[in-house]
């Protein structure tokens, strides 16, 4: 593959701190731009000192560029209209969680990218967190057995980017060293925030993975049934975003799954137990344990950088997939596995709401 063109579309703290470090680390990608409507994210993007152009308008970046690819970084309400605008231009497109806001930007989204023979792909990086990786590799080798449930849970103390900081200033391998922090998009409901939408989009794909759960047209194709999820939001006092969610999925067989996340915590915990009919899976940050029928107990655990709410190492492996799945084509695996993943998550998040609204009454998966 020739060397790829790639711009940026939305220079907040995870572009400023994995997505850039990422791209740039790349020797087959060139980025050529960054786009920003803040002016003081452009600034930080100025001043990275690397000739990269600067733009305050998406599309005429994309008429001066040309892309091959555009990484949208935006809030989450700008998603659809951002990736709209590049498929449009003929590039393909990796969008940072959630892709869209309801199941129908989706729909749309994934057959213009199909007219146009893009690829249209969002950034789901916990599949690369060596922990749930392991996980991943020790269901898929049948360590477990047959999978049957799973509980995630993410604690936190606030949302990523309501407290300022600069983690990695002084070490440009490892970010920007520049902040484009105290950004509160998380806190407002106009531009996609609310913990729902937040770590609940990483668990819902998370959950799909491990679990090895159909994908549309065939929600049962993993042979358990229809599934219904239960859920209770709690919203901070005068606050329309959600900042807690705990949420039930069941079938026909019984409990699914169990997810529980908050920004209510006093400390940062990130954890999931896993069992299926030969084996249980325990996993508390990098640590991962395998409990099998017989008895025996095996330590998988593994290495991973400090965590903070940009993961920056995982970005190459995010960059690598992407990189893949145009090689690939927009009707390849990596896509449809994407879009599966994507369509769970926003059905889920629906039913969630749905749930809510009727005072935890369970709601289809459709």
């Amino acid at each position: 593959m020739s060397l790829l063109r790639g711009v940026i579309s939305g220079f907040g703290e995870v572009a400023a701190q994995a997505h850039f470090p990422g791209w740039h680390a790349r020797n087959d990608v060139s980025l050529r731009a960054i786009h920003d409507p803040v002016a003081a994210r452009r600034h930080v993007a100025i001043n990275l000192g690397l000739n990269l152009r600067v733009y305050d308008d998406l599309a005429l970046m994309l008429d001066g560029e040309s892309p091959d690819f555009v990484d949208i970084t935006s809030p989450p309400a700008f998603h659809a209209d951002a990736a709209r605008l590049a498929l449009n231009a003929g590039a393909h497109v990796l969008v940072e969680k959630p892709l869209c806001l309801n199941l129908i930007e989706f729909q749309q989204l994934a057959a213009l990218a199909r007219a146009r023979s893009c690829v249209l792909m969002c950034a789901h990086n916990w599949q690369f967190a060596p922990a749930y990786k392991r996980a991943h590799e020790l269901i898929s080798s049948g360590r477990i057995g047959d999978p049957r449930y799973v509980s995630l849970i993410r604690l936190r103390g606030h949302p990523a980017g309501a407290i300022p900081t600069n983690p990695h200033a002084g070490d440009s391998s490892k970010g920007t060293g520049l902040s484009t922090s105290g950004e509160r998009w998380r806190l407002d409901a106009n531009t996609g925030g609310g913990i729902l939408l937040d770590h609940g989009w990483h668990t819902f794909y998370l959950l799909h993975r491990l679990l090895g759960l159909g994908a549309p047209p065939d929600p049962n194709a993993a042979s358990r049934g229809p599934m219904t999820l239960s859920a209770h939001l709690s919203y901070p006092r005068g606050s329309t975003v959600d900042d807690l969610a705990d949420l039930r999925l069941m079938t026909t067989h019984g409990p699914l799954a169990n997810i529980h996340v908050s920004w209510r915590s006093p400390v940062r915990r990130t954890s999931a137990t896993l069992f299926g009919d030969q084996g249980l899976l325990e996993i508390e940050g990098d640590r991962v344990i395998l409990a099998t029928r017989d008895g025996s107990m095996e330590d998988h655990s593994v290495e991973d950088a400090p965590d903070d709410s940009y993961h920056r190492p995982w970005f190459a492996d995010l960059t690598s997939l992407f990189v893949d799945a145009i090689a690939e084509g927009p009707d390849g695996p990596l896509v449809r596995r994407n879009h599966a993943e994507v369509h769970f998550a926003l059905a889920a998040t629906a039913a969630a709401r749905a749930s809510n609204d009727d005072k935890s009454a369970a709601k289809s998966l459709l």
